[in-house]
Order: C-alpha cells, then structure tokens, then sequence
C-alpha cells in the first residue's frame, strides 16, 4: 500500500508512523555502528519515502525524532549557550606507571579515609590492601559533546566549553549518523547479551562522548581541500572542531564525522552501578562505543592495557593520545568526588608524544596551485616517532604572532601518525636576541602580482604564475581534464626550463619540433605527445572549467557550473549574485570565480587557448537542467575490467548525466557494473540485493 496515494486514518497513520520511525533507526544504527545492513538501499529508501508520506499527510504526527527531521543543512545565525547540568570537567593527566599506581594508592586511601570518618560504627577503614576495579578506554583526540534525551528523544546538543557553559549544536549534532534521534526501549543489538528487559530508557539522561574525524576521513578531507584551493586543517582533532562549530550544517554534513559515547552526565529515572554497565547500557541503546574498552580488575591490568593500545596506536581508525582509567563502581566515584578542576576517580594516562625540540632555519612562504600563500618552516633535520622531519607548515601568518614564533627560534615540534608535522610552541627561554620575526610578502614571491587577503589566507590571483604553473599544467593534463597522456611532472619541468610553456594555454601551441631534439625524447615519443595534445583540444565545457583550476571549484562543482550557464562567455560574465542562484554556490565560491575570470591575466590566457584551437564542447546542455538529466540521483560502481571504456571515462559519463560514483558497495548504491574478473564488490553487491549490469547494459543505460 502506498499511502502517499490511499487514505488512511489517523489513528492507523500514526501506530505506522511510529513503527517506522523504530525500524528505520534500526536499520541506521546497523548500518552506521554495526556495519551490517540487513536491507538493500531500496527497501531503506521506501521505508524513508512511506514516513514522509505519512508526516506529509497528518503533519501533527511530525516529532523532532523522526528520521525525516535528520538535519541535511540548515545555516544558523549563531549559537546558543548552554549550561550544563553537570559540569564537564577536565580530567587530570599522567605520564608514567609509577603516577598510575600512586593514583591506585591516592584512590585507596581516600575511599578508606572517607568510611572511617562518615561511619562512627565501622572501627576501621576498608582494606587498602584491596583491589580497585577500573574501566580502561582510549582518550579520544577529538570534542567532547554532551547529547541530551528526555523520555528517549534527542532534545539537546552542546560541546563541552569550559566545562560549565558549551554551544548548543544540536543543528550540526543531527546530521552525525551514528548519533541516534531517538533511543529504543528494546534495544537495536540482535547479538548483544543484554536481555532485552534490562534495557529500559531514563526519564531524563545526559549521554557524554567524542566527536571525532577518522583519519582516513580527514586525509581525504585535506585532500579535497588542497585540490580545491581551500586551506587544510592541521590534524583531525581541528578539522572535528571545524566541522561541528560550523553555523552552516551543510558543510557539516559533508564532513564524515562519528561519534564514540563513553559516559553520562545526568540521569533520572535509571540507576546505573558501575561504569562497566553504563557502557553495555550505552550499547544496548544504539550508540556507537569503543569495542577496545577493557574492564580491570585492578590497577596492574589497566596499566598492561595502556602499554597495549599504546602499541596500536597507529593502527587506530582515529587520533588517540592516551588512555582514560576510571573507577569502575558509582558509588566509589560519588565519594571520591572532585577537585576544583578534577575527578578524583579519573585519570588520563598519556601516550609518550612523538615530540621533539629542534631550530627554526628560516620561514618560507610556498605557493600552492591554487595560488594559495603558506608559510612553511625549514627545520634543522630531527627525528620524530622514526620518521626524519625537515619542514612544518605555520599555515597562517596570524597563528605564527599568536604563537610567537620567529625565525631563528627553538622549537617544539609534534607529529600525531603521520599527519602534519606541527610547532607546538617555541622555547622562549633559549632565545638569543638574533631570533628575527616573520613578515607575511605583499606580493607573490613567485611572480611579484600583488595579494589578496581572504580572512586570515593570502592568495596569488595570477594564472601564470610560475610556482603555480607547474601543479596547474600537471592539473590540466590529467585524466578529467584535458587528458593528454605523457605530459607528467617530469616533462612540465622540462619544458618550463627550455621556456617552451610560460601559461597554460603555451601547451597547445606545442609541435612535435619544438621538442623532439630534447632529453627523454625520440621520434616516437614526440610524435605520440603532439598527437595526444592536437586531440585533447576538443573538451567538453565541463572538463575545461575543472582544468582552469579556479579557487574552491573542484570537478562535482565544474558540472554544475557547465549545466547552469549556456557557454564560457556566460560564465566569464556571471556576477555574484547570478552564481549564488545555484543551489550549491556560496557567496564565498561565487566570489572566487567573479575574482578569478576578472583578472586580466587569466582572460588573456583563456583567449589564448581558444585562439590555439581549443574548442569547447557544450552538449551537456542538451540534456537540459540538472533536475533532467536522467541518471540524476543514482549511484554507481564499477568492479573488474571494462573492454570498452577506461574506468575515468566511465566515470565522467556517468557524472555528466547527473549520477554519481563510488569506490565502495553500500545499501545505497543503485548499480553495480560488472566487468571481466569482479572483485569482492559483486558478492557484498549480491548480499545486498543491489542491481548489477554487464557492460553492455551499461552502455545502453547512458546511451
């Protein structure tokens, strides 16, 4: 029954709607926690599709819960506070095991000092002799946020601040998948060993965790930041922080955050024992919590368990800087109490840091392909964590004067896995007097154009730049440009240095004799690379806006451009304000591409290519807007090996026709093509029930 199209009463509409509210966070909490779906991604989607249409027909049956209400985007005009009703205090730090087995014996000693005094009846102490139960877990290099639930619906959402008073984030909290809107009352584990009847829900509840960015994520992050132009974040514990302070909660959205649940705040209506059950509970409820939490029965096994994570660290899917030890039993917690900063039942046990002190040579400022100006750090040669490290970004001139740091300086230097290596701080007190401060250059030190500020960044607004042409040209070359094959890094060099390409547009004015007497080539070679650019020179319009390599548009946001303007001119043309018309285009993109086709430098340059015999090819807009295109929406993968076509090629298709490709098989994937000798990815596609093609089907679904 479709009951977008039948009419159905109220009554019966809402025991429906209640029922797939419960089996849709089910199956959300087995996807994103589990990572093991029991539906296809169709037969999600139609449980998705018949609750909106349900909500759409009785609108008061509408609750903040409702997996329709899971926030997409939506941008704020700042946030709220929020007191917290039980602080989020910090927890105090160690570093070695003998700190960790005096906190052992301070544990003790309090617990026996308390006894003693409160109860005149018991004439001695407990046993101080006696073993302490902990429970061990891994401190989490990310934010610290508190969800709020009241009769099991997600109602509030802050970070921790100060400990006091944090931001209501609730907006940005709600597009994390592994964060539940509701909490059931049976539970969504089919294999935990929790009865069921245990796994009742609190009137009122404050659960307490990490938002993290996985590693993978953020180096994919910082990835697509670099090839966009944008500033990348430094480590994942930042890009996290980013992420979730954002007031537009779609770029949060975009952002693959998690989050990992280790505690409560308060709770009404349930009474937990231990720290141990608060966990399970926590499970039993659909959060996402650290497998690797280990119960101790004393302090020795919670310290054999550091020296165990410790070795793993750098196998962990996130940032980890320790482990967190914590009385195990509630009722020891409430009497040991706190400090004026601390818990007395918990401790944060460091990692060793993969730190080390070495001398600031010099400050340079290096120019990205996008033009971006970043200063970097030269470094006297050190060792950190078996990795030699030469050189550390500063990223922005306003952190180098917050910092303080000054060529000449020594150094604090810190790298977490083998993301950016960072200066810490410098040390103040090995200063000399000859230490000199870092001015940021007005001009590109490349090409001498003057720069231009964007916030804290600076940037080079010149095409031709010559320490942005090389990454530029290398850009133009590749595959979902231009595709010329054979012109690599190595040949770019080359040419640049005999002053054969001076701009991009110098490529296509290339012949066969202006090269073949070089090094690395024959006849051959220089033949096949005058073929390849002669035949590159007929681009669809699309591919040629991606290869311009303008500030903040990558390939997805070329397509979109090239299906919303008719031809070059048009997009040459476009104001601010027609660009902020497309759905995706922010004022800070729109602005980037007026800036960028506004300079002169660059116009010359595209004229330049026209006039060399580039011509761009506008068939996308035969297709029609985007809302026509016909693969729109659809998700593809491709496992084993095409005859026909090579795999980027594939791939553009697709995109060009509005769909979309993926490297991995999930519920929401729409197609799978399937090529000579599949990979692993037919049989997860045939356990999900997803549909597959051979490649001759899928030649005829893109025409």
């Amino acid at each position: 029954m479709k009951t977008g199209t039948k009419r159905i009463s109220k009554g019966e509409a809402k025991r429906r709607v209640e029922k797939l509210k419960r089996e849709i966070e089910r199956h959300n909490y087995l996807y994103y926690v589990e990572s093991n779906p029991e539906i296809s991604d169709a037969e999600y989607d139609a449980l998705l599709e018949e609750l909106r249409n349900l909500e759409a027909l009785y609108p008061e049956l509408v609750t903040p819960d409702s997996p329709t209400r899971r926030v997409s985007g939506y941008v704020a005009e700042g946030f709220n506070l929020v007191e917290h009703r039980v602080p989020m205090m910090s927890i105090d730090n160690i570093s070695t095991e003998d700190d960790a087995l005096e906190f052992d014996k301070r544990v003790k000693r309090f617990l026996g000092i308390e006894v003693s005094q409160k109860s005149s009846q018991m004439s001695t102490s407990r046993d101080l002799t006696q073993d302490i139960g902990y429970a061990a877990e891994p401190k989490f290099d990310g934010v610290s946020a508190s969800l709020t639930y009241e009769n099991g619906v997600f109602i509030q959402g802050a970070t921790r601040g100060d400990g006091r008073v944090g931001e209501d984030v609730m907006i940005n909290l709600k597009t994390i998948k592994t964060i539940p809107l509701r909490i059931s009352d049976s539970g969504y584990r089919i294999s935990e060993n929790i009865p069921h009847s245990t796994i009742r829900i609190p009137k009122f509840i404050e659960i307490r965790g990490e938002v993290i960015l996985p590693i993978e994520s953020f180096r994919r992050l910082n990835k697509e930041l670099s090839e966009a132009g944008e500033p990348i974040f430094a480590n994942p514990r930042n890009a996290a922080s980013g992420s979730l302070r954002q007031l537009d909660s779609g770029i949060t959205a975009k952002r693959p955050l998690d989050f990992y649940a280790w505690g409560i705040g308060e709770v009404i209506g349930y009474e937990f024992k231990t720290q141990w059950e608060i966990i399970q509970k926590l499970r039993g409820w659909g959060f996402k919590t650290e497998k690797r939490i280990m119960h101790c029965k004393n302090i020795n096994e919670a310290i054999s368990y550091y020296h165990e994570m410790e070795s793993i660290r750098d196998d962990l899917p996130y940032e980890a800087d320790g482990v967190v030890i914590k009385v195990d039993r509630l009722d020891y917690q409430r009497e040991l109490g706190t400090t004026a900063k601390h818990p007395r039942w918990s401790i944060a046990y460091k990692f060793k840091p993969r730190q080390a002190t070495t001398k600031i040579r010099d400050i340079v400022v290096q120019v990205g392909r996008m033009g971006l100006l970043t200063p970097v750090a030269n470094l006297h040669p050190v060792k950190i964590g078996g990795v030699t490290v030469r050189r550390s970004t500063l990223h922005t001139d306003e952190l180098i004067r917050e910092k303080d740091i000054r060529i000449g300086d020594t150094v604090l230097v810190e790298r977490a896995g083998d993301v950016i290596p960072e200066i810490v701080k410098p040390i103040v007190d090995n200063r000399t007097g000859e230490e000199k401060p870092f001015i940021m250059p007005k001009s590109c030190p490349s090409c001498g154009t003057k720069v231009e500020r964007d916030g804290a960044y600076y940037y080079c607004p010149n095409l031709s730049c010559p320490a942005q042409l090389k990454g530029r040209i290398k850009h133009l070359a590749s595959r979902r440009a231009f595709d010329i094959d054979g012109l690599g890094e190595k040949i770019v060099e080359q040419f640049m240095k005999e002053g054969l390409i001076n701009d991009l547009a110098d490529i296509f004015y290339l012949k066969k004799d202006d090269f073949i007497d070089l090094e690395r080539f024959a006849e051959k070679s220089a033949s096949n690379l005058a073929e390849e650019i002669e035949k590159s020179k007929r681009i669809t319009f699309d591919r040629f806006i991606h290869a311009l390599s303008i500030r903040h548009v990558g390939e997805r946001l070329a397509q979109v451009l090239a299906q919303n303007f008719p031809n070059l001119d048009a997009l040459i043309e476009a104001s601010v304000e027609r660009l902020m018309e497309i759905p995706t285009v922010g004022p800070e993109v729109a602005k980037s591409i007026v800036d960028f086709f506004k300079e002169k430098k660059n116009r010359r340059v595209i004229e330049k290519m026209l006039a060399a015999g580039v011509k761009v090819e506008y068939k996308l807009k035969k297709v029609g807007a985007i809302h026509e295109l016909p693969l729109r929406g659809k998700t593809f993968v491709f496992t084993g090996t095409l005859r026909s076509v090579a795999r980027d090629e594939a791939k553009r298709l697709v995109e060009g026709l509005g769909g979309r490709v993926s490297t991995s098989v999930t519920r929401k994937t729409d197609y799978v093509v399937v090529g000579e000798d599949p990979g692993s990815k037919l049989d997860v596609a045939k356990s999900l029930e997803i549909k597959t093609i051979d490649e001759e089907e899928f030649k005829k679904l893109i025409g």
